[in-house]
Order: structure tokens, then C-alpha cells, then sequence
């Protein structure tokens, strides 16, 4: 297993379960939202107030689409499930892990959607864009992690069992 991505929605915790996944085997961490970031000059939010939804979409495309690394765990922002080149680079350089938790559970560790830079339209709800994204999690993942009613130390654990046994 050369690199290991994590897609699933906003809170289900790409990035805290990456870090510590990343540590036990370790290997490199990497947050493509902060790299959108750096390249950009702005916040999340900011390039999406800029640039529109497909704007930022493009760029998270781009980004993602040009990541060569091994030996990491890439955490990549939910809506990188649109981007098909990066889908594709990110199907032929690891191993797809999706972080599946239920509506209840997102929405309930999800405060404010738009300071996180979550790419909402106008007028989608938070449940429209989980119905929305979850057929495009499942299309990609290799292996899926559900997380509900688990604590985090458990999600890691079970993290590293399935990518171990794959």
C-alpha cells in the first residue's frame, strides 16, 4: 500500500484520523485543503466566495490531480469526489479509505458549513449534499470504515485493521 487517501463528508475526520493513522505507520500527512490554500493565498471559503463552486472546483482538481507522494496518508477535502482527474490519479497512487458516518452523526459534529469552506450551493442543505456525495464515497472507496458510535482511538484502530487485512 504506497499511499493511503481518505474521502467522506466534512467532520468525519480525514485529517485527526489521517495525522495519527499516518504516525503508526509512519508515514508522511498531508491536507490537500492546505495546499488549495498555500497555492491560492486564501482560505477555503475565501476562493469559494471568489471563484464560485465550479471555480473552486477546478483548482481542488488541478491540486489534487498533481500530488505525488508515497509513503503518505492524503486527506483531501470532501468535495474531491467531483473532481475525476483527481479521483483517478488518487485510484492509481493508493488505497481509497472512506470514512463513512451517518447524516445524524455529521451533522451533529458539523457547526457551521460555510466557515469550514464546505461547498454548498445556494439553497442545498447539509442533508442534500450528504445524500449527494455518499453515491460518489462508495463509487470510489477500496475499503469503508463506518464510524458511527465510535470513538476516535476506535476509528483509527479500525482504520489500520482493514487497510492491514486488505
Amino acid at each position: 500500500m504506497e499511499n493511503i487517501i481518505f474521502i467522506g463528508m466534512p467532520a468525519v475526520g480525514k485529517s485527526t484520523v489521517g495525522v495519527v493513522v499516518a504516525k503508526r505507520l509512519g508515514y508522511q500527512f498531508m491536507d490537500t485543503d492546505l495546499l488549495i490554500q498555500e497555492e491560492e493565498g486564501n482560505l477555503l471559503r475565501e476562493i469559494i466566495e471568489e471563484k464560485g463552486i465550479v471555480g473552486f472546483l477546478e483548482i481542488e482538481d488541478r491540486v489534487n490531480a498533481r500530488v505525488e507522494v508515497h509513503n503518505t496518508v492524503i486527506s483531501p477535502g470532501g468535495s474531491v469526489v467531483y473532481c475525476e482527474n483527481a479521483m483517478k490519479h488518487y485510484k492509481e497512487i493508493g488505497t481509497v479509505v472512506y470514512l463513512m458516518a451517518s447524516y445524524e452523526t455529521i451533522n451533529k459534529r458539523l457547526k457551521s458549513a460555510k466557515n469550514r469552506g464546505v461547498v454548498l450551493r445556494d439553497g442545498q442543505t447539509l442533508k442534500d449534499l450528504y445524500d449527494e456525495r455518499v453515491p460518489l464515497f462508495e463509487r470510489y472507496a477500496d475499503l469503508t470504515v463506518c464510524e458511527d458510535g465510535l470513538k476516535l482511538e476506535d476509528t483509527i484502530d479500525k482504520v489500520i485493521e482493514a487497510l492491514q487485512s486488505a
